[in-house]
């Protein structure tokens, strides 16, 4: 809420890290924590993976991950590269020498699955080449496909074998001097994931790209993701983010910055902050909130909306957003400006009242913004 004070109690103490750059993004340090996606076209499709790319940019995106399963996906890379608008992320994996060719082609990042890259001989040949083309990487432990040596220790899965898996590559690096990576131990359980990362955010000083694993479909998904990744970052755990969710990648960054937007540790775009409705509700709450969601995409300045259905909590909420509106009687209600009663506006003109209000206000924030650079 841009004209409110920032309160103690809502303050998180994040995690000290060191920092790194993927492209020119940084990761870790006292930079923001950066939302991430991955596309899901077929990567030799370079015309449809551009798209995406895009889509998932204007969305908010800071970085994109696109696969590179063969040597026609690094080839495509490249275009790919030098058409997108945020650094692009190379996933590898089972055969390094695409990581090698992904490096040749621009990439900013490579990422490398330990369990599945290959002996240390060839994890350092990937080292090289990200060192040569000025790569940043990422080591991304996963709960389903540790090394086999690990299984075998422990069994199976467990937050121990992750977090030896990931500190055991990061020994790799380092032993190669090598130190601009950062990395993840991602499970779909939500409680073996987050015992994981607290580990590892004990054992290295490294940036850590959270994620919950293949959590799902868009419901599903958000909520696991939001258990999960929510309460590591509430714990200052956390330096870049990747919400999984079998739906479209701009799906994936709108639920990361609601994350991030729930905690207080990003802010793009309008939060709005609306009823669930009632019998008291004096116009059709879900629906406005419907339009005014999809009215209001173009809107990157962070700001707040309140859209209540009645007065019981609707004038106490209007107080600390910068545009309200609050359900009253007779076909009308209450529209409140930066916190305060402005004017009433009937509910048939109320969304494009409002729409022009949040523009307005925008336009006033960004101004103010500029004024003091």
């Amino acid at each position: 809420m841009s004209h409110n004070p920032i309160r103690p109690w809502r303050n998180i103490d994040r995690r000290v890290s060191r920092q790194i750059h993927v492209g020119n993004v940084p990761v870790g340090g006292d930079a923001p924590i950066s939302v991430q996606t991955m596309t899901n076209t077929l990567t030799t499709d370079v015309a449809a993976t551009i798209a995406q790319v895009q889509a998932a940019a204007d969305a908010g995106a800071d970085i994109v991950r696109v696969s590179t399963p063969d040597a026609d996906s690094t080839k495509a890379l490249r275009e790919i590269v030098r058409e997108s608008p945020v650094p692009i992320v190379a996933d590898i994996h089972f055969h390094y020498k695409r990581a090698i060719e992904a490096a040749e082609a621009g990439a900013a990042c490579l990422r490398i699955n330990p369990g599945n890259i290959g002996d240390e001989k060839r994890v350092r040949e990937v080292i090289k080449a990200a060192r040569d083309h000025g790569c940043s990487m990422r080591i991304g432990v996963n709960a389903g496909s540790l090394e086999k040596h690990l299984l075998e220790k422990y069994g199976e899965p467990c937050p121990e074998a992750l977090v030896e898996s990931g500190l055991d590559h990061i020994k790799i690096l380092e032993d190669n001097d090598f130190f601009e990576f950062k990395i993840s131990v991602k499970a779909s359980d939500v409680f073996l994931a987050a015992t994981a990362y607290q580990a590892l955010a004990e054992a290295t000083d490294a940036p850590l790209h959270l994620g919950i694993t293949e959590a799902g479909g868009l419901t599903s998904g958000t909520i696991k993701s939001a258990i999960g990744l929510g309460n590591l970052l509430w714990m200052g755990i956390g330096d870049t983010i990747r919400v999984s969710l079998s739906a479209d990648p701009v799906e994936e960054i709108k639920v990361g910055y609601e994350i991030l937007k729930s905690l207080g540790l990003r802010h793009r775009g309008v939060n709005i902050i609306s009823c669930p409705s009632c019998a008291r509700q004096g116009f059709d709450v879900i629906k406005t909130v419907e339009k005014l969601e999809e009215r209001l995409e173009h809107i990157k300045t962070p700001m707040s909306l309140s859209i209540i259905g009645c007065v019981v909590n609707g004038p106490g909420e209007a107080l600390m957003t910068d545009v309200g509106f609050t359900g009253g009687g007779a076909g009308s209600g209450m529209v409140y400006l930066a916190g305060k009663q402005s004017h009433k506006m009937s509910n048939d003109e109320m969304i494009d009242h409002i729409v022009e209000q949040v523009e307005r206000r925008a336009s006033e924030i960004d101004a103010a913004e500029q004024a003091a650079e």
